[in-house]
């Protein structure tokens, strides 16, 4: 990364830099303040960490700052109102903590701020300064005190999953043009602003999770464009207003479940569970002397932690070596049923990928060379009880290495006009691919004729082992994997968009024609997807002059990348129906997939478990998109960034999922 940046410096006129989720590894370099032109930077779902360069400052007509998905584990920058140019600022899903920094009040020309998923602490400023704020994300962090006042133009307001106090402010009742706002799973308390119901432009109002008290007005007055409204979990109480009462609101979604509104049913305590609610604050009968002792003991705690972490790093640094063998590298596996610690909201919530993803990076051995006898005695010279299976690219094999890695063989016959120069430049293509979400190639072997040293035989690929099948074997009840939900699946479908995504722009040249099937979707032991058989094409088929001054009609690539683009659509298909997509015809396909747009279509023909565990909004994305990817007309169809935004659009969109 940082030549990378050395030699982009040269360019001193460069606008606009994205690398989106090219598995860049590392800190940022603190020259990138060297691109003094940057007006849009976004280097998200990449791998940066540590803290981001103050010398960034002097970027003065930099407009995007964009950073999500990443490691970045220092504090929020305070200089970032030295950037008099700035209108979006995001950094999501990062590790960053510390206070939120005043000074982003004084970041007038400010649109779009977003921080959520993070540990930012402490208290945040008045934001009534930043009047071009349209959204403000600053859910999934460890803020707390009261909620800010907020400037009036704002449209989208998302503080929940935090730890704010106190009474949701009157002022959040004359926020006109505000048309969402999710102050959930925080510990507010006091009546809701009736106010807060009636603004013009609201659609979206959570209070979910929280110690709200007291009654409803039975006039209470709600909003002609609010579509949902969540106050369940709370400590409300009498009657439930009418406006708020769904059965009298077909187009209106209202959660109230778990207060004590004097309705029957509908999940309601008893009145007593909501006037009895107490916040309790215990005294010490010894008053300061308490209060002393206890410091005293955490401070203690404190510092014996701190001379512990020392110690540790001393030994570290002293007694482990700096850089590992390539040996030791491989050595290195995980048993095949172990989830290695994971949470189980990172095993089954999208919004959790990439997170997941962070837990499992490791510096991986370059790829080399094995030679036949080592494979077959990995294999036990390729006995029938190693055999896994046939893919897209000739039979695999499971194989145990001399040093105890379990890894995965593939045996692909080539074609005799390959010269060993020629194929060995093919290989070294393929074996520089590294992504978290594309089965790593470890190494490969080349089986020559005997008669005839210039001519291949066979081409052996030595790849990472992933343990629990591929997609297709968890996509019905009937097949021996465990059956993934909705959203699992739509976790497996972002890995893949990922990986397919990097392999079309994040290597030149690219590689497209990637044979996508479910059957070469592996899900590793943290249920992520690994996507196999990719660039394989460029060695098993007859590419002509591939590479050289010789070329393929101008169709070449947009060929390739539209087969990738309608073999994903089969894949989002197969995703919803179940396995047996492959075994029908286009036309069935096309009329099954209209079918969906009636409930009683999605009924007859969807897996069971889709139905049970998507959201209306989510699988009514992945409809559309689906019916985009298969498009006959080339032109109509997205691209993989589109692919992309639309199924973490879709993710987002699921019950369970806060928004990220």
């Amino acid at each position: 990364m940082d030549s990378f940046v050395t030699t982009l410096s040269r360019l001193s006129s460069l606008k606009t830099l994205s690398l989106i989720s090219l598995g860049i590894w590392g800190p940022l370099p603190d020259k990138i303040h060297r691109l003094s032109s940057l007006e849009y930077l976004d280097l998200s779902s990449n791998f940066l960490f540590g803290s981001i360069p103050p010398k960034m400052f002097t970027l003065l007509k930099l407009q995007t700052f964009v950073l999500d998905d990443n490691v970045f584990n220092d504090t929020v920058p305070s200089w970032l109102n030295s950037l008099p140019n700035l209108t979006t600022l995001r950094m999501k899903n990062n590790r960053l903590k510390g206070p939120f920094p005043s000074s982003i009040k004084g970041i007038r020309t400010l649109v779009d701020l977003a921080l959520s998923s993070n540990e930012i602490s402490g208290n945040l400023p008045d934001l009534s300064s930043l009047t071009n704020l349209k959204l403000l994300d600053l859910s999934g962090n460890k803020l707390g005190s009261h909620l800010p006042t907020l400037p009036k133009g704002l449209l989208m307001v998302f503080l929940d999953n935090n730890s704010f106090m106190g009474e949701i402010p009157t002022q959040y009742g004359q926020l006109n043009q505000l048309q969402h706002i999710d102050v959930s799973f925080n510990m507010l308390t006091g009546k809701p602003p009736p106010e807060l119901f009636s603004l013009p432009s609201l659609t979206h109002l959570n209070l979910a999770s929280n110690t709200l008290k007291g009654s409803l007005s039975d006039n209470l007055n709600c909003g002609r464009n609010l579509e949902f409204v969540d106050i369940s979990n709370n400590r409300l109480m009498g009657s439930l207003p009418s406006c708020l009462n769904s059965e009298t609101r077909d187009n209106r979604v209202i959660k109230f479940s778990g207060n004590c509104f004097s309705i029957a049913g509908h999940h309601q305590h008893p009145e007593s569970y909501c006037r009895e609610f107490k916040v309790h604050v215990y005294k010490s009968s010894n008053g300061g002397k308490g209060i002393g002792v206890l410091v005293g003991l955490i401070v203690g705690i404190a510092v014996l932690i701190v001379l512990v972490a020392i110690g540790f790093l001393i030994v570290c640094r002293r007694y482990c070596p700096r850089v590992r063998s390539e040996q030791h590298l491989l050595q290195k596996s995980v048993p095949e049923n172990s989830t290695a610690g994971l949470s189980s909201e990172i095993l089954t919530n999208p919004r959790h990928v990439f997170e997941s993803s962070k837990s499992e990076v490791q510096i991986l051995p370059s790829c080399r060379s094995f030679s036949l006898e080592e494979l077959k005695e990995a294999t036990n010279n390729f006995d029938s009880s190693a055999f896994l299976g046939e893919g897209s690219y000739g039979k695999i094999f499971k194989g145990l290495l001399k040093n105890g890695t379990q890894v995965a063989i593939r045996c692909l016959p080539t074609s005799k006009k390959y010269s060993i120069r020629n194929l060995k430049l093919r290989l070294d293509m393929l074996a520089k691919i590294r992504h978290p979400h594309l089965v790593c190639i470890l190494g490969h072997c080349i089986e020559v004729e005997q008669d005839d040293n210039c001519s291949i035989n066979r081409v052996f690929f030595v790849l990472e082992y992933i343990p629990n099948g591929n997609f297709r074997s968890h996509l019905s009840d009937n097949s021996p994997g465990e059956v993934l939900s909705w959203p699992e699946r739509l976790a497996v479908l972002i890995c893949v968009c990922k990986a397919v995504h990097f392999l079309h722009t994040g290597v030149i040249p690219g590689f497209f024609h990637n044979r996508l099937k479910t059957n070469n979707i592996l899900i590793n032991e943290h249920r992520l997807a690994k996507l196999g058989d990719y660039g394989l094409s460029i060695i098993s088929e007859e590419t002509g002059n591939y590479g050289t001054k010789g070329q393929e009609p101008k169709s070449w690539q947009m060929t390739r990348l539209d087969d990738d683009v309608y073999s994903f659509g089969l894949i989002l298909l197969e995703s919803m129906l179940g396995p047996s997509v492959p075994a029908k015809t286009e036309a069935t396909l096309r009329d099954e997939l209209a079918s969906f747009s009636k409930q009683e279509g999605r009924v007859r023909l969807m897996d069971p478990v889709v139905l049970a565990t998507c959201s209306e909004e989510s699988i009514t994305v992945v409809i559309s998109l689906t019916n985009n990817c298969i498009c006959p007309e080339l032109w109509s169809r997205p691209t993989f960034d589109d692919i992309l935004w639309n199924l973490q659009h879709a993710a987002h969109l699921q019950p369970n999922i806060a928004h990220a």
